[in-house]
């Protein structure tokens, strides 16, 4: 009998002591990012993952979570970034992430991709282009032009370094099954013609002609000459005139100065870049566009001025 009323009493306190110990840890202030990223794989690999990142979590936190449920994976809007720890947990386990689409469109600069997506996303637009700066491989077009689609709430360096990131992965997979191999300053080149074929070309089937007007043009010591190099930066939509070409002493203006310029021009797709690594065989060294939208491409400068005053 005394037995039984010692343990009770006993039990009864190291249940209220667990109880209070798992309401104080659970009700402990966790602070969060906005928007976090949630690996694949099982809980514990999860809870591995955010304790890396500098998350105050542990084993504990796989149990409650396990019991919660799974995550999904991914990135997931936390609403807030600051919870206590059984909310963190409980929107780990059944946050769902709104998702935004966003578009770079083949030819658009970073500055102004940047300063669209800013407003959209509500981000800092000069913040973006400091961390591109930072982190991207090449000056422009180390975002491959296409659709993502990101959480609303990511940040402006979890943006940028999914979408340099994602954009590494297409480029390598692609000198991958051409060449064998990833170099970047063999690719720095390959993105700066197929961004000039970018710029320069009416539509896709154009794009190997224009791709070999620059290689012919470079192999015989030629300028460029292309508008297309002009409408860099901040100048991406802006029409270049005679007083422009005067006047623009970057290395961009290839009406000044011969190769290529010192970096790509604005972001490019898939078929720039095939046009840009297999060139059409021609001789051609001039284009002229038509009165139909599209390009006249010839060998001899006579025949290019007669297009010129053609399409006049």
């Amino acid at each position: 009998m005394f037995r039984k009323n010692f343990i009770m009493p006993l039990i009864e306190n190291i249940l209220i002591l667990l109880v209070t110990t798992v309401v104080f840890y659970t009700s402990q202030s966790l602070h969060t990012q906005k928007t976090i990223y949630i690996p694949q794989g099982s809980i514990t690999n999860i809870i591995s993952q955010l304790h890396k990142k500098g998350y105050e979590v542990s084993i504990i936190d796989r149990y409650i979570l396990s019991f919660l449920g799974q995550p999904q994976s991914g990135w997931i809007d936390m609403g807030t970034t600051e919870l206590n720890r059984i909310d963190f947990l409980y929107k780990l386990a059944t946050a769902k992430a709104k998702m935004e689409e966003i578009t770079l469109i083949p030819g658009e600069t970073t500055v102004l991709f940047f300063e669209d997506i800013a407003s959209t996303l509500e981000l800092n637009a000069s913040r973006l282009l400091k961390l591109y700066g930072q982190k991207a491989d090449y000056p422009e077009a180390a975002i491959y032009a296409e659709t993502y689609h990101v959480p609303f709430g990511i940040d402006e360096e979890q943006l940028v370094v999914f979408l340099l990131k994602e954009s590494t992965g297409q480029y390598q997979k692609i000198s991958h099954k051409i060449y064998g191999t990833y170099d970047k300053k063999q690719w720095l080149k390959i993105l700066t013609v197929a961004s000039i074929i970018q710029k320069e070309a009416a539509n896709a089937e154009e794009m190997p002609l224009v791709s070999s007007v620059i290689y012919n043009r470079l192999k015989k010591g030629m300028p460029l000459q292309m508008d297309g190099t002009l409408n860099y930066g901040k100048y991406s939509h802006i029409k270049v005139t005679p007083e422009r070409i005067r006047n623009d002493t970057s290395r961009f203006n290839t009406y000044k100065y011969k190769g290529l310029p010192p970096s790509p021009i604005g972001a490019v797709s898939f078929d720039a870049i095939i046009a840009a690594i297999k060139p059409a065989q021609t001789d051609y060294l001039y284009f002229m566009k038509n009165n139909h939208g599209t390009h006249d491409f010839t060998e001899s400068y006579s025949t290019h001025r007669r297009n010129i005053e053609k399409a006049r």
